[in-house]
This record gives C-alpha cells, sequence and structure tokens, in this order.
C-alpha cells in the first residue's frame, strides 16, 4: 500500500525539491503530485517541467490521501484556516515541514485531528539525499510505515520527539548549508594553490561526499577515520592544528548554537 495521490502545499525551493525527490523516487507519478502555487512565474515553470500546478489548497486536498505542508511559518495559519474543512471532512494523513510550528498548534487552528508527522527535511531530498526528522502524532502503525517507506526513499530518516525538532532543524535543516560553506571554503583554497575553479569544485565536493560515506558505512566516529590519514609530523595533522588554532570546530559549534537559539527564541 502507498499514497494515491499527493498534496504539496507551497511549491517553493524546499517544496519542489520534495517534489523532485518524489518523482525520481519513484513514490508517486508526477500525475499523481498535486501542487499548489500563488506566484505566476514559478506557475508558469512548474508546469512547463510537466507538474499539475493549482491555486487552491482546499481543492489539492480534497483529492489527495496525503498534504504536505510546506510553507513559511507566518503562511501557516491562513493556510490552516483555509484547507480545515476539507481536512476535517476528508482526514488525509498531513505532513507539516514549517518549520517552529508544533504539532498543537496545527490540531488548534484546524479543530481536527488528522494523522499528522512534522518532518524536518532538507534540500538534499530532491536527489533522495536528504536528512530527515520526523515526529509522530495521531497516527496508527501503518501511517507511520508508509511516511518511514515514503522518506526513506528520499534519502536517511530519523524518528524524533517533537521536543528535539528544534535541534533536528538546526542540525539537519541549516546543517546542509554549512556543509555547502566548507565545499565552497576548500574550493577557494583549491584555486589558490593552482587548480581550476571547476576541477577545484570537483575535488572538494567528492572528498566531503567520501568523507560522509567513511562514516554512514563504516558506523565509525570521525576521529578514527582523521586517524587514518594523520602521521607523525605529517602534513595532514599540520593543517588540521592550523584550522584549529584558527578556531574551526568552535566556528562550527557557534554557528549551530546560533541557528538553534534562534528557533528556541522563536517557539
Amino acid at each position: 500500500m502507498k499514497f494515491q495521490n499527493i498534496a504539496i502545499i507551497g511549491a517553493g525551493n524546499l517544496g519542489f525539491s520534495i517534489a523532485q525527490g518524489l518523482i525520481s523516487s519513484g513514490a508517486v507519478g508526477i500525475d499523481r503530485l498535486i501542487l499548489t502555487e500563488n506566484n505566476p512565474k514559478r506557475v508558469e515553470a512548474l508546469k512547463a517541467n510537466g507538474f499539475n500546478v493549482i491555486s487552491d489548497n482546499k481543492i489539492a486536498v480534497s483529492q489527495s490521501d496525503l498534504v504536505m505542508l510546506v510553507v513559511k511559518p507566518w503562511q501557516i495559519d491562513d493556510v490552516l484556516n483555509d484547507i480545515k474543512p476539507a481536512v476535517c471532512s476528508k482526514m488525509p494523513v498531513i505532513v507539516s515541514c514549517v518549520t517552529g510550528i508544533m504539532s498543537g498548534h496545527i490540531y488548534d487552528q484546524l479543530g481536527c485531528n488528522p494523522p499528522l508527522f512534522r518532518v524536518m527535511p532538507n534540500t538534499g531530498v530532491a536527489i533522495k539525499e536528504s536528512m530527515s526528522c520526523i515526529s509522530a502524532h495521531n497516527n496508527t502503525p501503518d501511517q507511520k510505515e508508509l511516511i518511514n517507506t515514503l522518506f526513506t526513499q528520499l534519502g536517511q530518516v530519523l524518528f524524533i520527539s517533537e521536543e528535539h525538532m528544534p535541534a533536528a532543524t538546526a542540525l539537519a535543516g541549516c546543517g546542509i548549508a554549512f556543509a555547502l560553506r566548507f565545499i565552497r571554503a576548500a574550493i577557494q583554497a583549491g584555486v589558490e594553490i593552482g587548480f581550476s575553479a571547476e576541477d577545484a569544485k570537483i575535488l572538494a565536493a567528492q572528498i566531503t561526499k567520501g568523507a560522509a560515506e567513511l562514516i554512514l558505512q563504516n558506523n565509525s566516529h570521525p576521529e578514527a577515520e582523521i586517524d587514518k590519514v594523520t602521521t607523525p609530523k605529517g602534513i595532514t595533522i599540520t593543517g588540521l592544528n592550523e584550522m584549529e588554532h584558527s578556531g574551526f570546530s568552535s566556528s562550527i559549534i557557534k554557528g549551530l548554537l546560533a541557528s538553534y537559539n534562534k528557533i528556541e527564541r522563536k517557539a
């Protein structure tokens, strides 16, 4: 069993990334996917790529058994008020990818209690490489398994308690940007030591990918993998120590904490 029709309310960057991932993974055919969008330029671009795009959220909900809310936090109350008659009538499974909006708030706005999953993916979802953290509410085991199967096709999945969603937002949601900033810095350094920008990009991206796969496939600690490439008086340990003297690890930790604390202040 799988979801027959999926609606994505909000086809911005993340919503579009999810749509791409769903189609490329085979989770749903493009003819079974409904996107809602009001921006005329985005509507035109989405339709040019073969997507079924409408502006009426209520129609999208009424035609779907899974509804994904992928809008900005300041938009969510208007969206929930708009779709609540259709949701309470049909009771589809709801997936909320809205940062900082608790399940209790969603239920209060809807006035009914459909199965709800708060999901924090990242833009890696477009290429089936997301890290999706999920909290489950008012669901059956079968519904949880369907959501797990769906998002596993789009990358890694971790079910967590709702209280950990702010931390997941900072580490998984914001973290992909921090990793990309490391790649950008490595590209800049690569150019300075003699590579073309294109070659430096390939090198920086692949070493980052390889490092991640070592951790995931070996289930090892980063330091264990670092030890394999550092030798006494070697060039690797010299570079690592220089980075640490400049606050490399500290800046990453501070950045993540800054993002997390901003989410907590908004909660």
